[in-house]
């Protein structure tokens, strides 16, 4: 078990974190959030060891193992399979004194450590190691290759998977899915719910987030509030205590305004004196409650493309490579107004490649890549951050873009990003990952494309302008494709997939869970299990039969289930707002009065009733959704 109590941190002055109280036992999962700079990064700096707090408790148990992903790789000539093997320390440790052993001949000793050896799996480690390499993506080849060949995205998943090799009880991961694609990111969500120790999570991927943590540690005003469940259940949760909490706010503010009034008032006459000094003192006492706050900080929207010519841009027969090295045959695709594409495939297999040759910075080898009158594309891709002018602010970066635009018009603009009176005036030299992104974003916007090309747009961007990015593409009105290891916003930007590997791009016969579900049992080829050479037609038909038939008893058994789900619901939205209509009631001073106090009585007893009502049924409904989600599982 951790403890923090009554615990402070502060970096540079400011205040992280304030008489926070957290508890977390072994074994649990937690997905900790808030908006960037609430010391989620340095809460795992303190558990590390790497600061202390400030004032408070932090107990953690003696001899805990605790794992984190390291931020920098140093260009080792090791391989790649050992780098990983290092991360298991006292592995490594007994292989050296194995050695030191079997050179003085002490049997008695090498009798012991062959026996802890075997204790701790070590002869099965490197079949391990490469299972973590192989899952990351790394092809059987790559494992012995030196760590210095490797660029730095593929160092940061060495970094991850030696991570994982250690036997941790602890195990810390900071954004983790940042340098992965899609394989690899549901590759990783297996390998995590299996995980038998204890899991500290910082993800801004909802869809990750949901299919791995059973609680939610949201860091906001300076303090940590644990949640159950994941992240959706984690949404509603909070949805319902800010409610409660904002009526809460605007009860206290009347009882503070009625105070002051009185003293304002009655602080001069000497026979309320007594009184008005007693009233003074209650709202010293007063803890203050928070006004809620949920507004994004993002709010933008593409404006409707000048043109729109049909089609904007299609290929035809087209093949794509570097030099000699064809990457991509014989690709068909047709891109109008409102088409909505999302790019699917494992690292390596040419969806990068793809974007690039729609976008012209690749010519095809063969066939033809055939533009529109007026096609005009925006372009997004991890590149571009670093050619954004070090020197230079955003306000400048949008001048140089459009020099005929009112300076208060940018600014205003920049404002939907996020960057807000100075913050549009600072260089661009000391921006994190994600402020480039969202200035890149901006660019892009302000420009009025109606073909977006997008490569994994969401590295680096945080829920909130997540969740404003994805609004924004749900409105715009030219044509999208995008790559992305974030399933939300495939899922709610895109209406078809398309499937790259294998050297050829194909329309995706499925959705992301069906995609989900079929990497598991694919080849590390890339290719789909029911294409796999060797299998006849007729096989492959009875497979998809026989699937349909168990998708079919499977969707009888879920029925009802998801039937009593959407009672409950019914049932949890009724009461809630049954609830809030008695707080708004119990927030009237004139219940409080001697006449009132039979209707004060009731009503309490009715809140309590409510109340129960309202956590029987969320309780309900967590189990309902779990023998739900049991049931997609198998």
């Amino acid at each position: 078990m951790i403890s923090l109590r009554r615990l402070a941190l502060h970096r540079g002055g400011r205040a992280l974190l304030e008489d926070v109280d957290l508890t977390i036992y072994a074994g649990q999962k937690i997905g900790v959030t808030g908006a960037n700079g609430t010391g989620k990064s340095s809460l795992f700096a303190l558990l590390r060891g790497e600061l202390q707090q400030d004032s408070g408790d932090l107990d953690m148990p003696p001899r805990l193992i605790i794992a984190h992903v390291g931020q920098e790789t140093p260009a080792l000539t090791t391989s790649a399979i050992d780098y990983v093997l290092d991360g298991d320390a006292e592995l490594r440790a007994i292989e050296t004194q194995l050695d030191t052993a079997h050179d003085a001949t002490d049997g008695i000793q090498l009798a012991a450590l062959h026996a802890r050896y075997d204790a701790i799996g070590g002869y099965s480690a490197r079949a391990r190691a490469a299972q973590l390499l192989h899952g990351l993506g790394f092809a059987a080849h790559q494992h012995t290759q030196a760590v210095d060949v490797f660029s730095g995205g593929w160092r940061m998943r060495l970094n991850l998977a030696r991570a994982l090799m250690c036997r941790s009880d602890l195990l810390l991961l900071d954004e983790p899915t940042n340098h992965l694609d899609l394989d690899a990111v549901v590759w990783l969500e297996q390998w995590l719910r299996g995980y038998p120790g204890t899991l500290l999570l910082i993800s801004h991927d909802r869809d990750f987030l949901d299919n791995v943590v059973d609680h939610i540690a949201h860091l906001e005003h300076q303090r940590i509030t644990l949640y159950t469940g994941n992240y959706a259940q984690f949404e509603r949760q909070r949805a319902a205590r800010l409610a409660l909490q904002q009526a809460a706010y605007e009860k206290q503010q009347r009882e503070i305004d009625h105070i002051k009034n009185f003293v304002s008032r009655f602080g001069a006459k000497a026979s309320k004196a007594r009184q008005a000094q007693s009233r003074i003192k209650a709202l010293a006492r007063m803890e203050t409650i928070v006004a809620a706050h949920i507004d994004s900080p993002f709010h933008f929207a593409f404006s409707a493309p000048e043109k729109a010519p049909n089609p904007l841009l299609y290929l035809e027969h087209a093949a794509a490579g570097y030099n000699e090295n064809i990457v991509l045959h014989d690709v068909n695709l047709h891109l109008a107004p409102g088409t909505r594409l999302g790019l699917l495939g494992r690292n390596g297999a040419g969806k990068s490649t793809l974007i690039k040759l729609l976008a012209g910075l690749l010519a095809p080898a063969r066939g033809d890549r055939i533009e529109g009158n007026g096609l005009k594309i925006g372009y997004f891709a991890q590149h571009q951050l670093e050619a954004l002018r070090p020197d230079e602010n955003a306000l400048q970066h949008m001048q140089r873009l459009d020099r005929r635009a009112r300076e208060q018009d940018l600014r205003n603009f920049l404002g939907g990003f996020g960057f807000v009176g100075d913050d549009a005036l600072r260089a661009v030299q000391p921006f994190s990952g994600g402020e480039k992104a969202r200035l890149a974003l901006a660019l892009l916007v302000w420009q009025r494309p109606n073909l977006l090309l997008l490569d994994e747009p969401t590295n680096h961007l945080d829920l909130d302008m997540r969740d404003a990015l994805t609004l924004a593409l749900q409105d715009y009105q030219g044509a999208l494709v995008v790559v992305s290891h974030d399933r939300h916003l495939l899922r709610t930007t895109t209406d078809s997939l398309v499937l790259v590997a294998n050297g050829h791009a194909e329309i995706f016969d499925g959705d992301l869970d069906d995609y989900r579900d079929g990497l598991t049992q694919r080849p590390a080829s890339g290719a789909p299990t029911d294409k796999a050479p060797g299998r006849s037609a007729a096989e492959r038909k009875q497979q998809k039969r026989s699937e349909a038939e168990q998708r079919n008893r499977d969707a009888e058994r879920r029925r009802p289930l998801q039937k009593k789900l959407d009672e409950l619901e019914k049932k949890i939205d009724t009461l809630a707002r049954e609830q809030e209509a008695l707080a708004a009631v119990l927030a009237d001073p004139a219940l409080y009065e001697n006449a009132s106090k039979g209707k004060l009585e009731e009503t309490l007893a009715r809140q309590a009733h409510i109340t129960e009502a309202l956590r029987q049924a969320e309780s309900n409904w967590m189990e309902v959704s779990e023998t739900l989600q049991a049931l997609a599982a198998n």
